[in-house]
């Protein structure tokens, strides 16, 4: 983050009045006199007119975990009649907006804010999703490769029957297989993008179906013993790594 863009943010002022008040002499860091390219932390002692400037705390919002179970859709409501997630969530998280989504007969960890900068971010970050994945059959030489290697695939296998994607590239991902057998395999996988219903196609492309497919963790969240159709608010440890998290994010933009 530039020293403009902080003064802009904690003053508050426009970028330009913060400019002005740079080439103006009017602003110290850590007693020093600032330029426009001084390297300083907003952990600094910054000083405005002789004032010392303490920066605003960070914005309030909340987020919050929900054990999605099966058979609920990521939606406020359908026009197909079936349940929706909102339907379930207690009404004082009627105006949280899902981070991502689980399809209508996954399970497992869903996120949800009320900050729309939050549910951006996180939605459109590289964090890793962690899946407990069952299907049927077992797990072949060329599934380990395609886990290793990624996938290209035109194969409408487990795509959603309303879906117009042609082609998908599904990238490289961590997998462990917890059990392979001629009925039923079992694994664990890590992705770091989660499109639509991507697990279900990259099966469906070797021929196997999606029996369970359950999200046990997004980045720094768990799941843990969250029963299903449960919700709880993030843990101090979890908000103080999301608040990190952005932090981090707003000096690589900045």
């Amino acid at each position: 983050m530039r020293l403009n863009q902080f003064l802009a943010h904690n003053i508050p002022c426009s970028r330009r009045a913060a400019d002005a008040l740079i080439a103006e002499g009017r602003v110290k860091v850590k007693h020093t006199k600032a330029t426009f390219t001084t390297p300083f932390s907003p952990k600094d002692k910054i000083f405005v007119d002789g004032k010392l400037l303490r920066p605003k705390k960070h914005e309030h919002f909340s987020v919050i975990v929900y054990h999605k179970p099966k058979g609920e859709l990521v939606s406020h409501k359908d026009d197909r009649g079936r349940k929706a997630i909102f339907d379930s969530l207690d009404k004082k998280f009627q105006h949280f907006t899902p981070i991502g989504r689980l399809d209508y007969a996954s399970m497992g960890l869903l996120l949800l804010s009320d900050s729309k900068k939050v549910v951006d971010t996180l939605m459109h970050s590289r964090l890793e999703r962690t899946y407990l994945v069952k299907i049927d059959g077992s797990v072949t030489q060329a599934m380990l490769d395609a886990f290793e290697n990624g996938l290209e695939t035109t194969s409408k296998e487990g795509a959603h029957e309303k879906s117009r994607i042609e082609s998908i590239h599904i990238a490289p991902m961590q997998a462990m297989v917890l059990k392979s057998s001629r009925n039923y395999s079992k694994l664990k996988l890590t992705l770091q993008e989660g499109q639509n219903r991507e697990l279900r196609r990259f099966f469906g492309h070797f021929k196997r179906e999606v029996l369970d497919l359950k999200r046990v963790s997004f980045g720094f969240v768990s799941l843990n013993a969250l029963p299903v159709g449960k919700t709880r608010y993030l843990n101090a440890k979890e908000y103080k790594h999301l608040h990190a998290f952005l932090n981090q994010l707003g000096e690589e933009n900045g």
